[in-house]
């Protein structure tokens, strides 16, 4: 019941389990859970940090700023926006002597 319903905690299983009419006291639930390593309600309710980037994916942009080094051993600068939902670089500008000004577009 636990892994299932993730918002519920110990008092809320024993509620359940009474309706079905199973007799058992919240510490028993309660080390049932240890022994198994389930966590309580409130840190089992919790976005993990990749569930909340899946999630979010489609609406975050981000921006890499990056040198890149050519044959002629000169060194541009790249700064860049994508899309992180799609991998889709959205806008990029490339220099060789970044400023305040380029950076700022």
């Amino acid at each position: 019941m636990a892994k299932d319903n993730p918002k519920w905690g110990c008092v809320h299983i024993l509620g359940e389990l009474l309706k079905l009419g199973q007799v058992v006291f919240a510490t028993a639930i309660r080390k049932l859970l240890r022994r198994n390593r389930i966590g309580p309600a409130p840190w089992r309710s919790r976005l993990s940090w990749k569930a909340f980037l899946r999630a979010q994916a489609s609406a975050i942009v981000l921006t890499d700023f990056l040198s890149v080094d050519t044959v002629l051993l000169k060194r541009l600068y790249v700064l860049l926006h994508m899309e992180l939902a799609t991998r889709r670089v959205i806008w990029f500008a490339v220099t060789d002597r970044p400023d305040a000004t380029w950076v700022s577009q």
